[in-house]
């Protein structure tokens, strides 16, 4: 890693590669953000057709089924960071707001970003 502008564009790689994974959908937008141990990712994504429309069937399992995307996200970003950066996450913290399409996803690891610069 030579900067942590090259961090921040690996880590923008990351999410939306992770996300075309899970959802099949890259990111509309995202900004990333670091300061000391955290790293704050916020995104404008576009919501997933059929879960937008399960949305309106039932919104419980439109619900259940953001939860476990999210949950399966952030196991398979995390895990990504560790192979890739050698990152130590402590957690990941995110949430979605299907109305508005944004999610702010927040990292926190282990020492300074800088340390693994």
């Amino acid at each position: 890693m030579k900067s942590l502008g090259d961090l921040k564009q690996d880590i923008i790689k990351e999410y939306n590669d992770t996300n075309l994974h899970i959802f099949g959908i890259g990111v509309v937008r995202q900004k990333v953000d670091i300061q000391s141990e955290r790293i704050l990712i916020t995104a404008v994504h576009r919501r997933v057709p059929s879960l937008g429309y399960l949305s309106h069937l039932n919104s419980n399992v439109s619900e259940l089924a953001d939860h476990y995307l999210i949950k399966g996200f952030k196991q398979e970003f995390k895990q990504r960071l560790v192979e890739k950066y050698a990152f130590e996450v402590v957690s990941i913290l995110k949430d979605y707001d299907p109305n508005t399409e944004l999610s702010a996803t927040l990292l926190i690891m282990k020492k300074d970003v800088r340390d693994y610069l």
